[in-house]
């Protein structure tokens, strides 16, 4: 007898890889003319500096013997942390990263029942065919172009370029080149740049579809004045008794950097379909819409808009979701994790 969709159960193993695949980013610096030469370009390094604060922390008052207060209070603080700066000859942030976008989005890489992953498969294809992944790959394009993956380092710049190179056996075919500044972190509108975002979303879009290989080479370069300071990942030290230092900085090969998985946050925070919208705008594409930064989820599982509700929904009840919400599934998948239903056993 064969398995209908009242039987259909989740897979127990579930599994996507990411589909938007970027490197990590390094800086370098140097001057704001000299953005088309390749060469000139010094790597910005980090470094220590000790420093002696005051404290500033909120404290226990309660029971507390004032004498012991007001001395606590008038210690010094005392910290190393890292920090990377321009030097004083150089005003310009240079930060690089390739980006791989991958075929296949929507097909599981690991899925322990065949009946499932057709269903799935079969919605998936639907999507496709009706939909395609036009808006997403444009939304995706939107986020290279606007600079936000370079997070702190975009606020307060003066001036902000970005330029994205497909690379075909390693040579550039075409070249994009965009006033980050005048292109909204709030909005998907093309805002002046409609040619080349229309051409960027179509490339990434081909990649995602796997009608083609996808490689790009990002660079922005941001104008922030001469000997400022400029803002790499900030590591997690989880031991931090074998840590002397308040903050450590990332750095790639000595050079300083972004974490692959802080940009392909910015890339992929797409999602103007959650129910806050109008008070957060566009958040990254996650199953809950966790927002940890507000210590806030903007898809509860009691509003049925997460991830799990609208996927158990369209491949198991074939209730077809929103195309917007369509979008939010799609994207996930796109993003990857482990969705399996394991946990319910």
């Amino acid at each position: 007898m064969a398995t209908t969709t009242n039987t259909l159960k989740t897979a127990t193993v579930l599994a996507f890889e990411r589909k938007l695949d970027p490197s990590d980013a390094v800086f370098f610096s140097g001057s704001w003319s000299a953005r088309a030469n390749a060469s000139g370009w010094t790597p910005v390094t980090v470094r220590e500096k000790s420093v002696r604060g005051t404290i500033s922390n909120r404290l226990k008052t309660k029971d507390q013997d004032p004498a012991k207060l007001d001395a606590a209070i008038e210690n010094p603080n005392l910290q190393t942390v890292d920090v990377a700066t321009l030097p004083a000859e150089a005003d310009t942030l240079k930060a690089t990263f390739t980006l791989r976008v991958l075929g296949g989005a929507g097909t599981p890489n690991a899925c322990n029942s065949a009946a499932y992953q057709t269903k799935l498969l079969s919605t998936v294809q639907a999507y496709v065919q009706g939909v395609g992944f036009g808006e997403l790959a444009s939304r995706y394009a939107h986020n290279l172009a606007n600079g936000r993956f370079l997070w702190r380092n975009r606020v307060g710049a003066e001036q902000v370029e970005v330029q994205v190179q497909h690379l075909v056996q390693g040579l550039a075919q075409k070249t994009w080149t965009f006033d980050a500044l005048s292109l909204s972190l709030r909005n998907f509108g093309t805002d002046g740049a409609a040619d080349a975002l229309n051409e960027l979303g179509g490339l990434i879009a081909q990649g995602l579809a796997g009608a083609s290989h996808v490689l790009l080479q990002v660079t922005a370069f941001a104008r922030m004045g001469a000997g400022q300071e400029v803002y790499p990942s900030q590591e997690l030290i989880l031991d931090k008794g074998s840590s002397g230092k308040s903050k450590t900085l990332y750095v790639v090969n000595g050079v300083a950097g972004i974490h692959s998985q802080k940009l392909g946050n910015a890339i992929r925070t797409i999602d103007t379909w959650h129910p806050d919208v109008e008070e957060l705008g566009p958040i990254a594409v996650e199953p809950y819409g966790s927002v940890t930064t507000l210590g806030k989820a903007c898809r509860r599982p009691t509003d049925k808009l997460d991830f799990y509700n609208l996927l158990d929904g369209w491949i198991l009840k074939d209730k077809v979701p929103a195309a917007e919400q369509q979008h939010f599934v799609m994207a996930t998948l796109i993003r990857g994790g482990v969705f399996g239903d394991a946990g319910k056993e």
